[in-house]
């Protein structure tokens, strides 16, 4: 029997929309059928590149969306669009992998809940770091409870690129109106994800949010822009089983390329896991009393899953362990609009609340 090669409509062709080709390309069942951009320039490069046909190159998305020569849609675009797509694929029965954060706001993401519990489709949200080695296998060892009870963690996400000395213009990720929020929802969405991929749901929270770099020169006049985002966001956290956490996130750490890392603390350990050895986790156990014994792990290749392989099996059925799916999406926001409050307010937040 012929193997199914599913037809993708892919929303956005930005830089990392450059990334979702190649994934896609590795795992050889998906092509694409249609794309949509706003800009005509982009919808020419790409359909040219990937020999689409005039009518298979949406400006509009809704219409690819609609296209009936669609399996699935692949969105990448800015946050300002993410709610409408979304919409769009559960209103048309479209399965459809959506990028992080899930909506700009958690306004945005309660009646998006509301049609899915109506309408459920297969869907997918792009917390890519769940497909690290080092993180799932991290999320192994602590469910076998290689280190004891986990009593507490920390997690950093790191990025320079926004630090002055580079002197990185305004963009779109600077703009509250597109993007919701700053390093917080662009990287924290991250860091919380992986909090509750490793240990379970928030229950209580406080924050605090900050700009460092309080102004950007317009990329065309020069001019300087006021930034209404964060770009430094802070918190802690309980979660279930009152294991406690710390979290760090900024675009201002130079020396940091793209650092995403957790260290566990158990009764019996440490487990220390980062992007920066994806193939590799670090343990720390107390052996007997007094003597440490510091091992490197190397991840078994049962933990080196790729995220379009689990897209995959979704498309086909199945609801792979660990998939980030649509609630996982919605509980995201729930807890990025909680630290939003919690900085606002100055007071602790408790979830749901």
């Amino acid at each position: 029997m012929k193997t199914k090669r599913y037809r993708i409509g892919l929303i956005g062709l930005g830089g990392m929309a450059q990334e979702h080709l190649r994934w896609m390309n590795e795992t050889g069942r998906f092509r694409i059928a249609a794309v949509s951009d706003v800009s005509a320039e982009a919808l020419t490069s790409a359909g040219n590149r990937l020999g689409l046909s005039e009518e298979k190159r949406y400006a509009d998305f809704a219409s690819l969306i609609g296209d009936p020569d669609v399996d699935a849609v692949v969105s990448v675009t800015p946050n300002r669009v993410h709610a409408d797509i979304i919409r769009a694929c559960l209103q048309a029965g479209k399965p459809f992998l959506a990028e992080k954060p899930f909506t700009r706001d958690f306004e945005e993401a309660g009646p998006l809940l509301a049609l899915y519990e109506r309408r459920p489709v297969p869907a997918m949200i792009g917390f890519t770091y769940r497909y690290t080695p080092s993180f799932r296998y991290a999320r192994e060892l602590v469910r076998q409870g290689d280190i004891g009870a986990v009593r507490s963690f920390s997690i950093r996400y790191l990025q320079s690129w926004g630090s002055a000395i580079y002197d990185t213009p305004y963009m779109w990720r600077y703009d509250k109106e597109i993007t919701g929020t700053g390093a917080l929802g662009d990287l924290g969405s991250h860091m919380i994800d992986m909090a509750r991929y490793l240990f379970g749901e928030f229950e209580e929270l406080s924050a605090l949010l900050h700009t460092i770099v309080a102004e950007r020169r317009h990329p065309g006049s020069g001019e300087p822009v006021r930034i209404d985002v964060d770009d430094f966001a802070s918190f802690q956290a309980r979660l279930t089983n009152s294991i406690v956490g710390t979290f760090q996130t900024t675009r201002n750490a130079v020396g940091s390329g793209n650092e995403h890392e957790v260290s566990i603390y158990g009764d019996r350990g440490t487990i220390h896991a980062s992007t920066l050895s994806p193939d590799q986790v670090i343990r720390i156990r107390e052996e007997s009393p007094g003597q440490l014994a510091r091992t490197t792990l190397d991840v078994p290749s049962r933990c080196k899953r790729k995220q379009y392989e689990d897209f995959l099996a979704l498309l086909e059925g199945e609801v792979p362990d660990g998939l980030p799916g649509f609630l996982d999406g919605y509980r995201n926001q729930q807890v990025l609009d909680a630290v939003v409050r919690a900085h606002e307010t100055k007071r602790s937040v408790r979830l749901p609340e």
